[in-house]
């Protein structure tokens, strides 16, 4: 077994249906397969790696949902091309309710990445709920000493163009949440792309790279044992999990707001009796307080929304996505 082949295994995780003495009654004879989803295994696919932020906002909340519809749900790590693969093998599921999609605003932003997709971003699934919403954060090295974005924003003014910024790919939340900053800042800086967060952390902790920014669940952690910097979220108000750290717009930065969200996705087709029933379960787990709790220690807040507002939610951001990457020049690729 390869080592891509071990980290695949690694990132599949069974989330374990209840014991059996816990079950549900069946309800009698149900007139249609929607009425009596689910009656078997659900498959959720999460189209980055294992550790991702949408990877440990998903699992939080299908473990609870789990327990809830007494069915395991496998969630699987398919990474790849920008998430396309999994997304992909998504839109091909039957619209059955037993494959999901575990997605974030990356999947606004592969919409305009890509001259084609296998897949039609707007038409070919429902958005059924949103699961919560993360704060980018800006973050730096300690030995670069910054002690505010503002700070940070002087020493770009004084040396147009002589400071770099990491993301982890091209279109990437990180390469986005980062140029929406620039923009309102008017600071000149250069994009370092990454192949991956894991990079892109290790070459601004050593200094190498003078800020980036990112989802907070990623970087809560580091942050909190010193070896990175928080100096502002993009977000309107100030995060949970770190109450001390300004917003951008408290810098005076008008439109400079990045939110990533997290959200759940089935097939178009997929019954609309199933789409109510799995956002109705998914909205019992968001209430429930270990899921709140384990959500808020990786920064992630309540994002509540009807299926239909979500789904406006989202065609709005793929648009005003489009749009950003238009602004800093971003090119799809073919």
């Amino acid at each position: 077994m390869t080592a891509l082949d071990l980290g695949r295994l690694a990132g599949i995780l069974l989330l374990a249906a209840p014991p059996a003495a816990f079950a549900q009654t069946p309800s009698a004879s149900p007139t249609s397969s929607a009425q009596a989803w689910p009656e078997r295994t659900i498959q959720a696919i999460v189209p980055f790696a294992a550790g991702a932020a949408n990877d440990i906002v998903g699992r939080i909340v299908l473990e609870q949902v789990s327990r809830q519809v007494n069915q395991p749900i496998v969630v699987e790590n398919r990474p790849g091309a920008g998430g396309t693969i999994g997304v992909t093998a998504v839109a091909k599921a039957e619209p059955s309710g037993y494959t999901v999609l575990v997605h974030s605003s990356s999947f606004s932003a592969a919409y305009s990445l890509y001259k084609s997709l296998p897949y039609d971003t707007l038409n070919d699934f429902t958005a059924v709920v949103a699961l919560g919403k993360t704060p980018t954060v800006l973050v730096t090295a300690p030995s670069k000493g910054f002690k505010t974005a503002g700070d940070l924003i002087a020493a770009a003014k004084a040396r147009p163009g002589a400071m770099n910024f990491a993301s982890a790919g091209i279109g990437s939340v990180s390469h986005l949440a980062a140029e929406r900053f620039r923009l309102s800042a008017g600071i000149e800086a250069q994009h370092i792309p990454f192949r991956g967060p894991n990079e892109a952390f290790t070459e601004v902790m050593a200094g190498r790279i003078d800020f980036y920014f990112l989802p907070l669940a990623p970087a809560l952690p580091l942050v909190k044992e010193g070896q990175l910097v928080a100096l502002a979220v993009s977000t309107d108000a100030r995060a949970a999990a770190l109450p001390e750290v300004p917003t951008t717009a408290e810098l005076g930065l008008k439109d400079s707001a990045y939110l990533f969200w997290t959200g759940l996705f089935v097939p178009a087709k997929t019954p609309r009796a199933i789409v109510d029933k799995l956002y109705e379960e998914c909205g019992k787990a968001l209430q429930v307080g270990a899921v709140k709790e384990r959500l808020a220690k990786v920064g992630t807040e309540p994002m509540p929304m009807s299926i239909d507002e979500f789904g406006k939610y989202f065609r709005e951001d793929v648009l005003s996505t489009a749009k950003l990457m238009q602004q800093v020049g971003i090119k799809p690729a073919d």
